[in-house]
Parts: C-alpha cells; sequence; structure tokens
C-alpha cells in the first residue's frame, strides 16, 4: 500500500495526537476521516484483487497442463502475496515438476504447506480453539436490555446431573417414545345382528 504526500502528512499529525492528546480542528478530523476512508477503500480492493487472483489461478490449474507457463506466474505471484498452496497445487506442480521452474516451485510449496499443516496442529495442541460462530452478546443487569425482556423462569437442571451450557437437557421417555394408541377392538357380531 502506498501514500501521497498528503495522506503521509495527515497520518503523520494524526499519530502525533495519539501520541500527545489535544483538541482537533473540524479540518484535521475531516482529514483523518478522508484518510481512513482511503485506507478501507485499498484494503476491500487488496481483498477483491485477492479473490480474483485465486480464482484465476483456480481456472489455470483446472486448465493443466495447456495452461503450465501461466499458471506457474500466477502460482509465484499467490505466493508472493501470502498463499498458502492447496493439495491441488501440490499435485499439479508433481505432474509439471519436469520443468526446472516447476520443481523449485514444487519444493517451495511443500515447505510452505508442511509449515502451514505444523501451526494449524500446533494451534490444536495448545488448546488455542478455531474460531466458532459469534455468540450473542448480552447486555448487563439493568441496562437496555433488561426494559424490554421480561425474566423468564429457567428450569432447573437434573440433581443428579448438572446441565454443561450449551448441553440440551435429556428428553424423557414419553418424549421419545410416544404412547401408543390401543387397537380398536374387532366389530362383534352381537352388534351387527342387535
Amino acid at each position: 500500500m502506498a501514500f501521497s504526500a498528503d495522506e503521509l502528512r495527515v497520518l503523520r499529525r494524526a499519530l502525533a495526537i495519539a501520541l500527545h492528546p489535544m483538541p482537533l480542528s473540524d479540518e484535521d478530523v475531516q482529514d483523518c476521516l478522508r484518510l481512513a476512508g482511503s485506507v478501507d477503500e485499498a484494503v476491500g480492493e487488496a481483498g477483491r484483487l485477492r479473490a480474483f487472483l485465486l480464482a484465476d489461478l483456480a481456472r489455470y490449474r483446472n486448465a493443466l497442463p495447456g495452461s503450465a507457463t501461466g499458471y506457474l506466474e500466477l502460482l509465484q505471484d499467490a505466493l508472493s502475496v501470502g498463499y498458502d498452496p492447496r493439495p491441488d497445487d501440490l499435485a499439479a506442480l508433481r505432474a509439471l515438476r519436469g520443468g526446472p521452474l516447476a520443481a523449485a516451485l514444487l519444493e517451495r510449496c511443500q515447505v510452505l504447506a508442511e509449515r502451514s499443516v505444523r501451526a494449524r496442529l500446533a494451534g490444536r495442541s495448545s488448546g488455542a480453539a478455531a474460531p466458532g460462530p459469534r455468540s450473542r452478546l448480552l447486555a448487563l443487569p439493568g441496562g437496555r436490555a433488561a426494559a424490554r425482556e421480561p425474566d423468564r423462569p429457567r428450569t432447573p437442571a437434573a440433581p443428579d446431573k448438572p446441565q454443561k451450557p450449551g448441553e440440551r437437557p435429556m428428553p424423557k421417555p414419553s418424549e421419545v417414545f410416544p404412547p401408543r394408541r390401543r387397537p380398536a377392538p374387532p366389530p362383534s357380531e352381537e352388534r351387527a345382528a342387535g
């Protein structure tokens, strides 16, 4: 990401204000907001460019071996911006390893893939959980949410086995196996005659 001279001036001033707080003029605030907007736009554009590059890489990989030259160039570009090679990339490079560039890229991708797998395994073994879905934020007692939501009675957990958070309570047998209906008695001959 490159900044213009004006953007660097604004950035330098914003950093100085962050280190030594002082009141800002309206012009300084507007400059900072414009700079923040420019940075957000550049980050969004970088994301779009990365998505385009990865889609292009997949198209070239699917067209192999005819697109070997283009694929190898795109893979080099993707690796330079932090792309983690996929198993499909490793398989494609193994098929193309007759050329010196493909062989060098295969070695580089194998090292990167191994490093990535080790990092993921180290994250799991150290207890760092993979980011799951976001949980709902709860308001503190007495906040606006307390005025809107009435108190609901909570069902107590079974006394013999404490219920863990997020765990469903054990269903009752009548919920799992509904009562069977008794079969209707066969029509008797007496009723038919009488």
